[in-house]
């Protein structure tokens, strides 16, 4: 057995098999075998490729495993090409000789391409107004499949100054936001999100509204948060902390103007999601100026990139993420202070808001290793408050799971806690 070990393993030979041994306690042990913080990796592919080297590893696009299916061909941003695994350790699985996984287009073309047309099987993450789905799936030859999930559509308040540039970097956590680092703004913006608008007239059954950032499991979702829809106690509550409005009904104070720049990932419902929001926010005294940036581009990791999200080079933006498994470990170390996004790791921090707080450190730190179910679930209600009461983020939606297939696809068991292909090998076609 040939692998590398997570930062928190310790790898120890034994004969043919190999013995993992964990250098402190480990509330979520699964997380190294099937969770996000990090898998099991073969070493004879990777262990040339550590560090700054990472993106150039071959095995990165030509990859190599265990699964029903085997690599053919990949086409980054357009196709992935699979034939069936013959060494495959389930007798008579999978039910498909090949797979092709197309990407690029459009969620609504997708979406058509299942439902309508029948050209493929299956579709992922339908960012789709519930609208335009119900009407494909009137006399249509699929489905569109609802299931929970812990995703957060969310908005992110930059803690930084996106528009000052120290060394080289912008965001830089050397400034402090000239307009969002006053809480009464911050407290403002979270007062002017019509949850329930985007709910009913965007999303409909593919979500709910919510207060918390941290909503799934139930065990960690903190029961002390609300939210409030409120144009007039927005601007009661700026007035009183002294944004006056201009002669252009946008307020300001001290020479500052409250005029932000709004981005998120091209989509229709996006786009109709800020919409909602920066009308609210008009009538309050605040100016957003729209940006959307195409998908591929938005969530791309290419340090060289300024449009990712991860160099946060806007006031606010919005988009949606959750924990992939069922426990927030992974998911709530977005905040802590030693995770900031910068120029320095090549802006591969997780923690993109630049927020930083000593209490919110403490809390994830003895949650990381608290065994103890109801202290930890605890802690974990803590850093979401913590999230909420600061307006680190404002939470929009949280969102079920959506997807497309064609009504003879059968097998698929989909769960907000892993891929939606996790049970690939047991998909299959009926009559």
């Amino acid at each position: 057995m040939n692998f590398s070990p997570t930062p928190n393993m310790i790898a120890e030979k034994a004969g043919p098999v190999g013995k993992l041994v964990f250098n402190k306690p480990q509330p979520f042990w699964a997380d190294a075998f099937c969770g996000t913080r990090g898998q099991i990796i073969p070493k004879h592919h990777f262990d040339a490729y550590r560090g700054a080297k990472s993106r150039e590893a071959p095995a990165n696009l030509k990859p190599v495993g265990t699964g029903a299916f085997r690599f053919v061909d990949f086409k980054p941003g357009d196709v992935v090409r699979a034939e069936i695994n013959p060494g495959y350790h389930v007798p008579n699985r999978p039910f498909f000789d090949t797979l092709e996984m197309k990407g690029g287009g459009d969620a609504v073309s997708a979406a058509r391409a299942v439902l309508q047309t029948a050209e493929y099987d299956y579709a992922w993450n339908m960012q789709v107004e519930d609208e335009i789905l119900l009407r494909f799936e009137q006399g249509s030859r699929g489905r569109v499949n609802i299931w929970p999930t812990g995703n957060m559509e969310h908005i992110q308040l930059n803690s930084t100054d996106p528009w000052t540039e120290v060394d080289g970097e912008r965001s830089s956590t050397k400034t402090t936001h000239p307009l969002l680092s006053d809480p009464t703004v911050r407290q403002a913006l979270n007062l002017l999100v019509d949850r329930a608008s985007v709910q009913e007239q965007i999303y409909g059954r593919q979500g709910q509204t919510a207060a918390n950032y941290l909503n799934a499991p139930s065990r960690f979702r903190s029961s002390n948060m609300k939210w409030e829809f409120n144009v007039e106690k927005a601007a009661a509550l700026l007035e009183a902390a002294g944004w006056k409005r201009g002669s252009d009904g946008i307020r300001g104070k001290d020479g500052k103007r409250v005029k932000m720049l709004y981005q998120t990932s091209i989509n229709a419902p996006r786009q109709k999601n800020q919409q909602i929001v920066k009308q609210a926010a008009a009538k309050a005294g605040i100016e957003l100026e729209l940006k959307s940036v195409t998908a591929s581009v938005f969530f791309s990791s290419d340090p060289a990139n300024p449009d990712t999200y991860p160099h946060f080079y806007s006031d606010i933006q919005m988009y949606n993420n959750g924990p992939n498994a069922p426990d927030p470990q992974y998911f709530m170390n977005q905040f802590v202070s030693w995770e900031v996004a910068s120029k320095a790791n090549k802006w591969q921090g997780r923690n993109i808001t630049r927020w930083r707080n000593e209490e919110y450190d403490r809390a994830y730190t003895a949650a990381d290793s608290e065994l103890d179910p109801v202290k930890r679930a605890a802690l974990f209600i803590k850093m979401n408050d913590l999230l909420i009461q600061n307006v680190v983020v404002i939470p929009v939606l949280w969102r079920n799971g959506a997807s497309a297939s064609v009504a003879n696809l059968r097998g698929m068991d989909l769960s907000g806690w892993e891929s939606t292909f996790w049970r690939l090998p047991y998909w299959t076609r009926q009559g």
